[in-house]
This record gives structure tokens, sequence and C-alpha cells, in this order.
């Protein structure tokens, strides 16, 4: 079996894995709220929903906060400077991680899933929901006024030449 195949396994496993869970968060969904909760959901919900899921995709795939968790899955080298060099696994369930935590729109999916089954089975996950989103939108704000100041300082070097 070559390195391709092996890996084309273990992504096909995840996958699986991925559908059985939605599978079963399906079924506890419907069993709690009914065949229909999901189309229940009004557009604001939906909104909120997207903005904590992109919060936590950002959170899982890029910032330094959950940088540990990432690195988990890692193999290391280490060089004769003595750093520490992080190499992605060849194959395995650690390189589909890898993959996974790497890739905004594939964990996107996990992301999404579990924020909106998070938020159709309690009403208390409401408000980490809504931090989520706030937090979403502020970020958005910082990196738009960031970029307009970028832009801005850009064309005043531009105009003073």
């Amino acid at each position: 079996m070559t390195r391709n195949t092996e890996q084309y396994i273990w992504n096909i496993l995840f996958t699986l894995f991925f559908l059985l869970c939605l599978l079963f968060a399906t079924l506890l969904v419907t069993t709690k709220h009914g065949a229909h909760s999901v189309f229940r959901l009004n557009l604001f919900e939906m909104f909120l929903i997207a903005l904590a899921s992109q919060r936590v995709i950002r959170l899982f795939v890029y910032d330094a906060v959950m940088k540990w968790f990432r690195e988990l899955f890692y193999d290391t080298k280490e060089l004769q400077s003595g750093e520490v060099e992080l190499i992605k696994p060849e194959r395995g369930p650690r390189r589909t991680i890898v993959d996974l935590l790497t890739c905004p729109w594939c964990f996107g999916l996990w992301a999404t899933a579990s924020v909106s089954f998070i938020y159709l089975m309690t009403p208390y996950a409401y408000y980490p929901i809504l931090l989520l989103a706030l937090s979403s939108v502020a970020s958005t704000l910082q990196i738009t006024i960031n970029w307009i100041g970028h832009n801005a300082e850009a064309a005043k070097q531009r105009n003073a030449k």
C-alpha cells in the first residue's frame, strides 16, 4: 500500500466518523425539538451561528492561543541550534488531523456542525455563542481598520515621492 493510499483510507475514516457524528447529532436534535427544528431557526440565529463558527475556526486554525493544541499532532525535529522544527506527519491519523487543523474550509465543517449542534441542544449555549459571534465581528472590524490604515499609509508614502 502506498503512502497516498494509506492516507486516503485515514481521510475516508475521518469523513465517515464526521458523517456518523452528524447523523447522531441530527437524531438527538430532532428527538429533542422535532423533525423541523433546524427550519425554525430565524435569520438572526443563523447569522449568529455563522459568526460564532467563524470565530471558532479562526481560534483553532490561526490563533496563537490554540497553537499548543495544533502542535500536539506534529512530529518534531531538533535542529543544531537547539530549536525544534515542527514537521507534518507523513501519514496516519495525525496527518489527517494536521490537515484538518491547517485548513479553514475543512475545519469549518466540523466547527459549524459543532456550534450548530450545541446551539440547538441547549438554551445555555446562547451566551457563549453570542460572545463568539461578537468577538468575530470585533475581530473583523479590527482587521478592516488595520487594512484601511495600512492602505492610507501606503498612499501617503506614494504621494510623498
